[in-house]
């Protein structure tokens, strides 16, 4: 007799939840939490590309996946990848961003320009040959019962390299299940053969399964602070390094002036990701020194339930992190997202989540010199509309996940 998937797993087959959570980014961070509570799985570790023990930092304790495949041999395992932008991460930007901050720095300098060093430096590092080190390689494992992909990104994946897209072309074409958070990529992906199924990113979950203890979180600390400080409310407020050039952050204190004088909000600029090329501390102080005259605070908590916190309980969120706008939403709260300078709307992975899953009728991203109008727009959309939208959402991804895994 065929002994039923669901069993076959839970009985005998442990499960490794592998992603980019081996470095410090809020989705990253957030999206083990959610896919271990959906699956529930008997036994479970956590795979990265290096190790890493974030738990201080609301993470958690993180093995490098080549040696949980060494240590596991023949045994019976099931891969389950976490999701992310991870369809478009390749080695050289996957190995730079597990690096300390001064390191990476020091390595970009060296070898940017060098493209066949860059490689080799990676694939060192990395212990891996593959050119997409966020989906598992082939025959890493001696024996994989399943292989699932839930809520994978791809946006700009017709521009990468032939080689890269031919390899994750062939890595999702041997997995068991293929999911992608966006039409955008299941597009990209259905030219090149790959029948992927849309399903929202799990961290629309946030606030169904982990509300409770967030809303807990925020009575003390620096979240507490922060509403005691703030009788207004405060627009939480995010941006990756990409916005540290002096006439952007310009732009920025501008817009964010004209928000906080309209509504009398304070502002809160908080850090959603600490690893190399993600958010610059430098950057966000100069943009607080700019906004003079404007209630603001700098937020300095890493954890992933702070940051969660400050979200939840602010007016609003805006920002470049995608998965600070999900948060937001989960908490049916207004967001707006942020392109970078130059970003056509085409290569933002917000505008392409909203395009997919809906905004509650506000932009889902807008440009730099927008920004105060997309707040505005996003702060006029009503609560009911919000509320019934982060339902919706919570009860796709749970429909996704009991159709994959049961229960």
């Amino acid at each position: 007799m065929k002994v039923p998937e669901k069993a076959l797993r839970t009985a005998d087959c442990p499960t490794i939840l592998f992603g980019a959570f081996d470095r410090h980014n809020l989705g990253d961070l957030l999206l083990p939490h959610v896919i271990k509570r959906l699956i529930a799985p008997a036994s479970l570790r956590y795979g990265g590309l290096r190790a890493r023990n974030l738990t201080t930092l609301g993470g958690f304790r993180v093995h490098a996946l080549t040696r949980l495949a060494a240590s596991l041999g023949d045994t019976p395992v099931e891969i389950v990848h976490t999701g992310g932008e991870i369809l478009t991460c390749n080695a050289w930007e996957a190995a730079v961003m597990l690096l300390p901050t001064a390191r990476a720095r020091a390595v970009v300098a060296q070898l940017d320009s060098r493209p066949a060093e860059r490689v080799a430096w990676a694939r060192e590092l990395l212990g891996l040959q593959d050119c997409a080190p966020y989906l598992l390689a082939a025959g890493l494992f001696g024996n994989v019962r399943r292989v699932i992909y839930h809520a994978a990104g791809g946006i700009g994946l017709e521009q990468v390299e032939p080689a890269m897209r031919a390899e994750v072309v062939a890595k999702l074409g041997a997995a068991t299940y293929v999911g992608v958070r966006d039409q955008q990529t299941r597009a990209a992906l259905a030219a090149s053969g790959i029948d992927a199924r849309l399903e929202p990113d799990p961290a629309v979950m946030v606030a169904a399964l982990f509300g409770d203890g967030i809303r807990r979180r925020s009575r003390h600390g620096e979240v507490a602070g922060l509403m005691s400080g703030f009788p207004h409310g405060y627009l939480a407020m995010q941006f990756s390094a990409d916005f540290g050039d002096d006439e952007t952050l310009a732009q920025l204190g501008a817009q964010l002036r004209r928000v906080a004088r309209a509504s009398k909000l304070g502002v809160v600029l908080f850090r959603a990701g600490a690893a190399p090329w993600h958010d610059d501390l430098d950057s966000y102080r100069r943009l607080a020194a700019k906004l003079s005259g404007t209630p603001v605070a700098l937020f300095r908590s890493l954890n992933l339930w702070d940051i969660c916190a400050l979200i939840a309980c602010s007016r609003g969120f805006a920002g470049s992190s995608l998965h600070g706008g999900i948060v937001a939403g989960a908490f049916a709260m207004p967001w707006v997202g942020l392109l970078r300078p130059g970003q056509a709307p085409a290569a933002s992975k917000q505008a392409a989540f909203g395009m997919t899953w809906g905004t509650a009728g506000a932009p889902a991203a807008v440009a730099v010199q927008e920004l105060a109008a997309g707040i505005e727009e996003a702060m006029a959309t009503g609560p009911v509309r919000r509320e019934a939208l982060a339902r919706e959402l919570a009860e796709a991804c749970r429909a996704s996940f009991r159709a994959v895994h049961g229960g």
